[in-house]
């Protein structure tokens, strides 16, 4: 007996169903705009649906934001099929080395369950050149289409990972060669402390809890962002954006690192 085909998914926005069209036009069913707008930018998306050979189809503000499930879809909304998105830890590694791509660089978040966040997250992680991010499978959020039209296109660039055991898949980072990092508001050093230049993981926690106990101990080490203000803390995506670029100013040549 045949397997039921896959339920067809939902991007929005104009960056996210850019970013399908460029990797996977033939993952696009179709691509509904809003029928009023035709300025500059809405005329290019258009121009480039077109030459895709993808379905369009004109609709209103209500239909869009039903297909959606939201109303900031910026007029776009795109019906698309499963693309094959599974990637293993070791592909991914393997991969990296092959292509001579420098050392590993991971984000590992542990208990991120907003799905803004972890789109704000990806797209960081694409900015600064990060090999994958990594969440566990429970107490974590999935790329849906939020995450999508948050991580403007970077849900489909980077490998995000989903495992079903972190401290086993932390034990992988670390057998492949990977320093595994946490980040902690009492941490002794600070995160400017550390020399980033090699295979690393960075691991952050969810906003108020911070990282599990468990999480905790099967890091190297732990390091905190310095705060000099009233805040205690930072958003998960501030605070990855500062520890990935971190990372991406050691790694420039010429750039000083800790001793």
């Amino acid at each position: 007996m045949n397997a039921p085909a896959p339920t067809p998914k939902v991007l929005f926005g104009f960056h996210a169903v850019t970013v399908r069209l460029k990797t996977a036009p033939a993952s696009v069913i179709e691509v509904h705009v809003d029928a009023t707008r035709r300025d500059a930018r809405m005329r290019q998306f258009v121009e480039r649906v077109q030459g895709a050979g993808v379905k369009l189809v004109d609709s209103d503000d209500a239909r869009l934001a039903r297909l959606a499930g939201s109303g900031r879809h910026q007029g776009v909304v795109a019906r698309v099929s499963a693309v094959k998105t599974s990637h293993s830890l070791d592909d991914v590694l393997d991969a990296v080395e092959a292509a001579g791509r420098g050392p590993a660089l991971v984000l590992v978040l542990d208990g991120v369950t907003d799905p803004h966040n972890l789109g704000a997250c990806l797209r960081t992680a694409d900015g600064a050149g990060a090999h994958a991010v990594i969440a566990p499978k429970d107490h974590a959020v999935g790329l849906n289409a939020t995450v999508a039209k948050v991580a403007s296109g970077a849900a489909e660039t980077v490998p995000y990972l989903m495992v079903t055991n972190l401290a086993r898949t932390r034990g992988e980072l670390q057998d492949r060669g990977l320093r595994v990092i946490g980040t902690s508001d009492d941490a002794t050093h600070t995160l400017y402390d550390l020399d980033l230049t090699g295979p690393v993981a960075l691991v952050l926690g969810a906003e108020g809890t911070g990282l599990r106990q468990l999480t905790r101990k099967t890091c190297d080490e732990l390091v905190r962002i310095p705060m000099q203000g009233a805040v205690e803390s930072l958003n998960v995506s501030v605070a990855s954006a500062v520890c990935l670029y971190e990372a991406l100013r050691q790694r420039r040549p010429g750039a000083a690192t800790a001793d």
